[in-house]
């Protein structure tokens, strides 16, 4: 406990408002290290999101973090933003790590033979996200110059799906204002995004202030009606848990999303623009393989079937399009779906990328399965990337 109290206290000076004081705290930390992280080099994670997306980490607290477990080397990936990756390579030379940015959106596959086809979004047919990998700092404008105005467009209608969640949340007293309770806990108005997570975080608080810790299990399950399981209701029921708001916010996104969601539409790239921008920037763009779901590892996601039925016709479309690579999570798949994923990376000359998706405080930066012989290529993609970004002049 002592342990924890003394990195909730750190956090907060590599969380702070301003970038450049992050950056300064972040060396008065590491100078003052009686002794360093333990090294695990056979570990590396791609896929860390910021506070420019949602995250409890600024990118100065997300290199940190990442540190503290034992990483060498990190990369960021945001959504719809490279609004932190600047920052991020000031805390990695700080802390002597590699990084690789990167930053991932949605995208409209409406003009490729996938038009239609249920892919690794949840939430919507036909648009499919996608991992601008290997972002170059040359880069980093030309995404934000795109990119702005699509998170101007996709907060029109984050403000429609916040009059849903007040309509199902009236009968309860509850209700959740724009403006007040999600924009600031968001870095909106610094060229971050505002995504789901942000209005279900703003909604879980509410909920939390609205019921207490003690009764928020109950809430839950008797006012609105979501099964608990074992695990789920078990923390939601520990009014010491510290991560009390990313739990509820992981049941919130699993059961609730599909009453309050509004179809994306403007604000998704169409597929054949974000490739040739990837291209542009110098990227490497990956498609982000999620596979059929039996019980999710994150907890924000029903069991569902999602590409495994056609792996083989997105791979030819992937191809054709220009897309370079695959990014994936083993800690997410069957031992099976990745061996398939694998087989048909070397078929088709896909570039493997990994990364687990950490957005919350309870997750750890490291992905275990990374220890397998199987997923050791993974690591040294991760070193590849760090290296490649380094070639492009500032």
């Amino acid at each position: 406990m002592e342990k924890y109290v003394e990195m909730q206290e750190q956090l907060k000076l590599l969380n702070v408002k301003d970038p450049a004081e992050r950056l300064a705290n972040l060396a008065i930390l590491l100078g003052e290290e009686k002794e360093a992280p333990e090294v695990k080099p056979q570990y590396a994670n791609n896929h860390i999101h910021t506070c420019y997306s949602f995250s409890p980490y600024s990118p100065t607290a997300a290199v940190y973090m990442a540190r503290a477990e034992g990483l060498q080397t990190a990369g960021i990936m945001d959504h719809d933003s490279i609004g932190g990756g600047e920052e991020f390579r000031k805390a990695g030379k700080i802390a002597g790590m590699g990084t690789t940015c990167g930053m991932e959106c949605r995208s409209d596959l409406s003009e490729t033979r996938m038009a239609g086809r249920r892919l690794n979004n949840p939430d919507q047919a036909g648009i499919a996200y996608m991992a601008i990998h290997s972002v170059p700092a040359t880069g980093f404008a030309r995404l934000q110059e795109v990119f702005g105005p699509l998170r101007e467009k996709r907060n029109q209608r984050n403000r429609k799906m916040v009059e849903n969640i007040n309509r199902l949340m009236e009968p309860y007293g509850i209700s959740v204002d724009f403006d007040r309770d999600v924009v600031p806990i968001s870095c909106y108005e610094v060229g971050g995004s505002i995504t789901e997570r942000h209005l279900l975080c703003a909604l879980s608080q509410k909920i939390i202030d609205k019921a207490g810790k003690e009764n928020c299990a109950a809430f839950v399950e008797n006012n609105l009606e979501i099964p608990l399981t074992g695990k789920q209701k078990a923390q939601l029921l520990d009014v010491t848990n510290p991560h009390l708001l990313y739990d509820l916010l992981g049941v919130m996104k699993a059961q609730l999303v599909e009453k309050i969601y509004i179809p994306a539409t403007d604000e998704c790239i169409p597929f054949r623009e974000l490739v040739k921008l990837a291209h542009e920037v110098g990227a490497i763009l990956c498609y982000p393989y999620l596979g059929d779901v039996t019980d999710s590892v994150t907890g924000d996601k029903k069991a569902a079937k999602f590409e495994d039925d056609f792996l083989e016709e997105l791979f030819e479309m992937l191809k054709e399009e220009g897309v370079k690579g695959i990014t994936y999570m083993p800690a997410r798949n069957t031992l099976e779906q990745i061996r398939r994923l694998q087989g048909l990376c070397k078929q088709y000359g896909m570039t493997e990328i990994s990364g687990e998706d950490v957005n919350t405080s309870r997750q750890s930066m490291i992905c275990k399965q990374l220890e397998l012989p199987q997923f050791a290529h993974l690591v040294d993609m991760a070193w590849k990337l760090v290296e490649r970004e380094k070639e492009y002049p500032v």
